[in-house]
């Protein structure tokens, strides 16, 4: 069921910077209500301001449900959650095997648990008044295996899978759970991979995808769309044959770039 944005209260994780201030903006421009959370509380009490009043700032771990908890509440002060937005993300790059255990399990916290949290949180009160509608931010790594990315990829995979099954759960209700699962993103997250080949995409990009689910409330949206059978074509090829071709493609290593810009990114993710 569609949900009108206009007045509506929508929170935002991971709205300082990136794909979650893209995607707060246009919600406002809409009419909602809207509230960014992120962990760099000065960041995303400057993206407030500089909003001229458009977007409200709280403090957010998405890895701490009591932070989500005040999060959340701060907001319905405003109203009850009409959407959540799920979009708190990292990607660590590198071998899997010679990554830090530590930070594998902070990306773990952060890209699926917080959804799960999240989740949790607001779906008893959109099932109790019968309206509401979830955004969770997966990615391609959720349709296909990167490389390089290992940790990354279980994760987003995890999301996709975790937002069918509640999907199914509550199909007999009018709340919609839409998962968006992007190309590459030109934001921090992917500052200093080679993405040569790759289909890249803006932030405002997959904002507007996720404005638009607000309408039609779609289980699964892929940005761009024509890159949606790529997931299918890697299930379908034998594995040793799917990784033949992205070795022959360079792609088996790329993501795994070692240079100061990913070196800096992967320090402070």
């Amino acid at each position: 069921m569609a949900i009108n944005l206009r007045g509506a209260v929508a929170c935002v994780t991971g709205g300082g910077r990136g794909i979650g201030l893209a995607t707060a903006k246009a919600l406002a421009e809409r009419g909602a209500i809207v509230w960014i959370g992120d962990i760099d509380q000065a960041l995303v009490e400057r993206a407030a301001a500089e909003s001229g009043g458009k977007l409200k700032a709280a403090h957010l771990d998405v890895c701490d449900a009591d932070s989500f908890r005040a999060f959340l509440k701060a907001a319905e002060a405003d109203g009850p959650i009409s959407l959540l937005v799920n979009n708190a993300g990292i990607m660590r790059t590198g071998e899997f095997h010679t990554q830090d255990m530590m930070g594998q399990q902070r990306e773990i916290a952060i890209n699926f648990s917080g959804v799960v949290t999240g989740m949790r949180l607001v779906l008893p009160g959109m099932l109790e008044r019968n309206i509401g509608h979830i955004v969770n931010l997966s990615s391609m790594a959720g349709k296909m295996t990167v490389p390089g990315a290992a940790v990354y990829t279980g994760t987003k995979f995890a999301v996709a899978g975790m937002s069918r099954a509640v999907r199914a759960e509550i199909v007999d209700s009018k709340i919609t759970i839409t998962c968006v699962f992007p190309s590459v993103v030109r934001t921090e997250l992917t500052e200093g991979i080679d993405t040569r080949g790759a289909p890249t995409i803006d932030p405002e990009d997959v904002a507007l995808a996720i404005v638009e689910s607000c309408r039609h409330g779609r289980g699964e949206v892929t940005l761009p769309r024509w890159v949606k059978p790529i997931g299918l074509v890697e299930e379908a090829l034998p594995e040793k044959l799917a990784g033949f071709v992205k070795r022959a493609l360079g792609a088996q290593r790329r993501v795994m770039t070692d240079n100061e810009k990913r070196r800096a990114y992967n320090s402070r993710a």
